[in-house]
């Protein structure tokens, strides 16, 4: 018999919470971490393979909402927590619980799907692709020197719910004005300042906060930090770790950076799932005293509703295309839609005009925001020119100058 794919109640959640730190190769207290999730998760969103009362695979989405190009927001679909337990595999389970979400998330007029793929190859497949990058940065604190004044209005605050309260507008000012960046769920907030303890290791973060006030006392700016000691030839160093910094115009950026590098102990600065195009290292009179390390793809996108996706976004240059677009979920295997797009907004209307370029839907997810090229997301898929010319006009079309970034790891 076929495993049954469905939702999970409550009473299961502690086998949910096995399965899937089973496949991730962890160990946890499932019966802690269930307890903890029934508290914070939508169990509506929340799917399971079963194969009698074994679970077997699972499966997690969250409502969010995207930042487009132009600063339009679309109401997303977040997914995580997905596996399938390892004597399971190859057995379309997966597929099923992927077809069942994005059935769902139809229903509930989402116009796309996010999540990170733990494991690259897997998710093409199902027409998501890569669309933000990310980078580890480091700062070596005896070599940087910061070009301009010293960091002004910078302080360490105590945290507690009125600190939380008031790092929220910011993060929220920055997201919605920033392509690629997502909305985050409120509970996020108190396990990101350790006043929750954390689902997994029942561990709540130690850090530290500090604000940044601009020349009228405004808020603009923060930065979430922890410290960790190592020793180098016998003598002892603080290396700083960066978990978020975010300011809302670039004084605020660099004064954030200047307090964390020139803090005294600190030999150096870590800031993991930062932008590529972080601009670090022209804030300081020696760049490569900030380098950047494991890049790697960052938030994956799938365009669920094509035509309201592209209708949301704006775009730097102008052009008009017909787009046939090959997604097996749509009815027929494909789509077709007249797309007359420019800087001031787009229509994009189903059509049974003749095509200009057909492409696979994964390769035009990937290049939705702007960060990957259509001419690298369609290496994998290939694409058929109808019109010559065409392609290099889409490829042009979807670019940004601004490369999106999600700060958001989920």
């Amino acid at each position: 018999m076929d495993p049954t794919i469905r939702h999970v109640t409550s009473d299961e959640l502690p086998r949910f919470v096995e399965a899937l730190t089973t496949a991730f190769l962890d160990r946890v207290d499932a019966e802690a971490a269930a307890a903890d999730l029934r508290t914070i998760w939508s169990l509506d969103r929340v799917l399971a393979a079963f194969d009698g009362d074994e679970v077997t695979g699972t499966f997690r989405s969250f409502p969010t909402e995207l930042t487009v190009p132009g600063c339009a927001r679309l109401p997303a679909s977040g997914i995580s927590a997905v596996t399938v337990m390892p004597a399971h595999r190859r057995k379309g389970l997966l597929t099923r619980m992927i077809a069942m979400e994005h059935a769902a998330s139809r229903e509930r007029q989402e116009a796309v799907e996010l999540l990170y793929a733990a494991e690259y190859p897997i998710y093409g497949r199902f027409g998501y692709g890569p669309a933000t990058r990310h980078a580890t940065w480091t700062v070596y604190s005896h070599t940087a020197r910061f070009r301009g004044d010293p960091a002004a209005s910078v302080e360490i605050v105590r945290i507690d719910p009125a600190s939380r309260d008031a790092i929220i507008p910011i993060f929220e000012s920055w997201r919605r004005g920033h392509h690629g960046e997502i909305a985050r769920l409120p509970y996020r907030w108190d396990t990101a300042l350790g006043l929750r303890r954390g689902t997994w290791d029942g561990s709540p973060w130690k850090g530290f906060l500090a604000l940044h006030r601009d020349a009228d006392g405004t808020l603009d700016g923060y930065a979430r930090y922890r410290a960790e000691e190592y020793e180098e030839h016998g003598q002892s160093w603080e290396r700083l770790l960066v978990d978020e910094l975010i300011g809302l115009d670039e004084r605020a950026h660099a004064d954030l950076w200047r307090f964390l590098v020139t803090m005294d102990l600190v030999a150096s600065v870590k800031a993991e799932n930062r932008s590529l195009a972080e601009p670090l290292p022209w804030l300081l009179a020696d760049g490569r005293a900030a380098r950047a390390s494991d890049v790697g793809d960052g938030m994956w996108i799938r365009l669920l509703d094509v035509s309201r996706a592209l209708e949301a976004r704006t775009y730097e240059r102008s052009a008009r295309l017909v787009l046939e677009v090959i997604d097996g979920e749509a009815p027929g295997g494909r789509s077709r839609l007249d797309l007359d797009a420019g800087p001031d907004g787009a229509t994009c209307r189903a059509t049974d005009r003749s095509p200009d370029l057909t492409l696979d839907v994964a390769a035009l997810s990937a290049a939705y925001l702007g960060g990957s090229r259509l001419r690298d997301a369609t290496r994998p898929h290939g694409f058929d020119e109808h019109r010559p010319g065409a392609f290099a006009e889409a490829d042009a079309l979807l670019a940004t100058v601004d490369e999106p970034f999600c700060s958001t790891f989920f």
